[in-house]
């Protein structure tokens, strides 16, 4: 039983070749069986999680790989449905910022920190996760999905905030390239929501 909460965040790991398969082969991101995959991947980190803290078998792999998983599933489904249509392209803020957090993750433990997940940080992770599969489940235009997903965005940037300052002029330089090439071509609308939430991601890095 001590190996269960390690065997289900391998399962986890191991269901997202499955999960892309079934997105690509979809109309336009829309799959209830590709939802049903990931909600089914995502309730396995609240399991996995209840029962390491219940069997006393926390360990060093688990604390690494738990959350790793749910970065790359979350990350992974943000770009597919960022290519299918159903997401706009300040959505890709999401894998840009794990990408960072991962690669300056061996360094971090090198120098004695500690991955401790928050409260803010698991409900961030849980909007994230209901709002990529309500969209796999609605129609494409369906707005309110998208809400959701900003909203666990600006939840999830103090997860974000140790990016630093290189992070922050590479995503404000992209805020000021959409901007003026919305102003001078105007064949595309800016996602209010999303460049909101995109700054703040800025002003959360330039706060270090």
């Amino acid at each position: 039983m001590r190996h269960v909460p390690n065997a289900l965040t391998l399962a986890r790991l191991l269901v997202i070749p499955v999960y892309v398969v079934l997105v690509l082969e979809c109309d336009g991101g829309q799959s209830i069986l590709a939802a049903l995959v990931f909600g089914g991947a995502a309730i396995t980190d609240q399991v996995d999680g209840y029962l390491a803290r219940r069997l006393g078998a926390q360990s060093a792999f688990g604390a690494i790989a738990d959350p790793l998983a749910d970065r790359i599933l979350i990350a992974v489904a943000v770009i597919l449905l960022w290519h299918a249509g159903r997401l706009p392209w300040l959505a890709l803020a999401i894998p840009v910022r794990d990408g960072l957090l991962v690669a300056a993750a061996p360094f971090a433990i090198a120098r004695g920190y500690r991955f401790q997940v928050s409260l803010v940080g698991k409900v961030a992770t849980w909007l994230l996760y209901a709002s990529l599969a309500f969209t796999m489940v609605t129609p494409p235009g369906t707005a309110w999905p998208r809400w959701l997903f900003w909203a666990g965005l600006e939840q999830g940037l103090p997860l974000g905030a140790s990016v630093g300052w290189f992070a922050a002029g590479v995503l404000l330089a992209a805020v000021a390239a959409r901007v003026a090439s919305a102003a001078l071509t105007r064949h595309r609308a800016i996602d209010v929501a999303g460049l909101v939430a995109l700054v703040t991601l800025v002003a959360a890095c330039t706060t270090v």
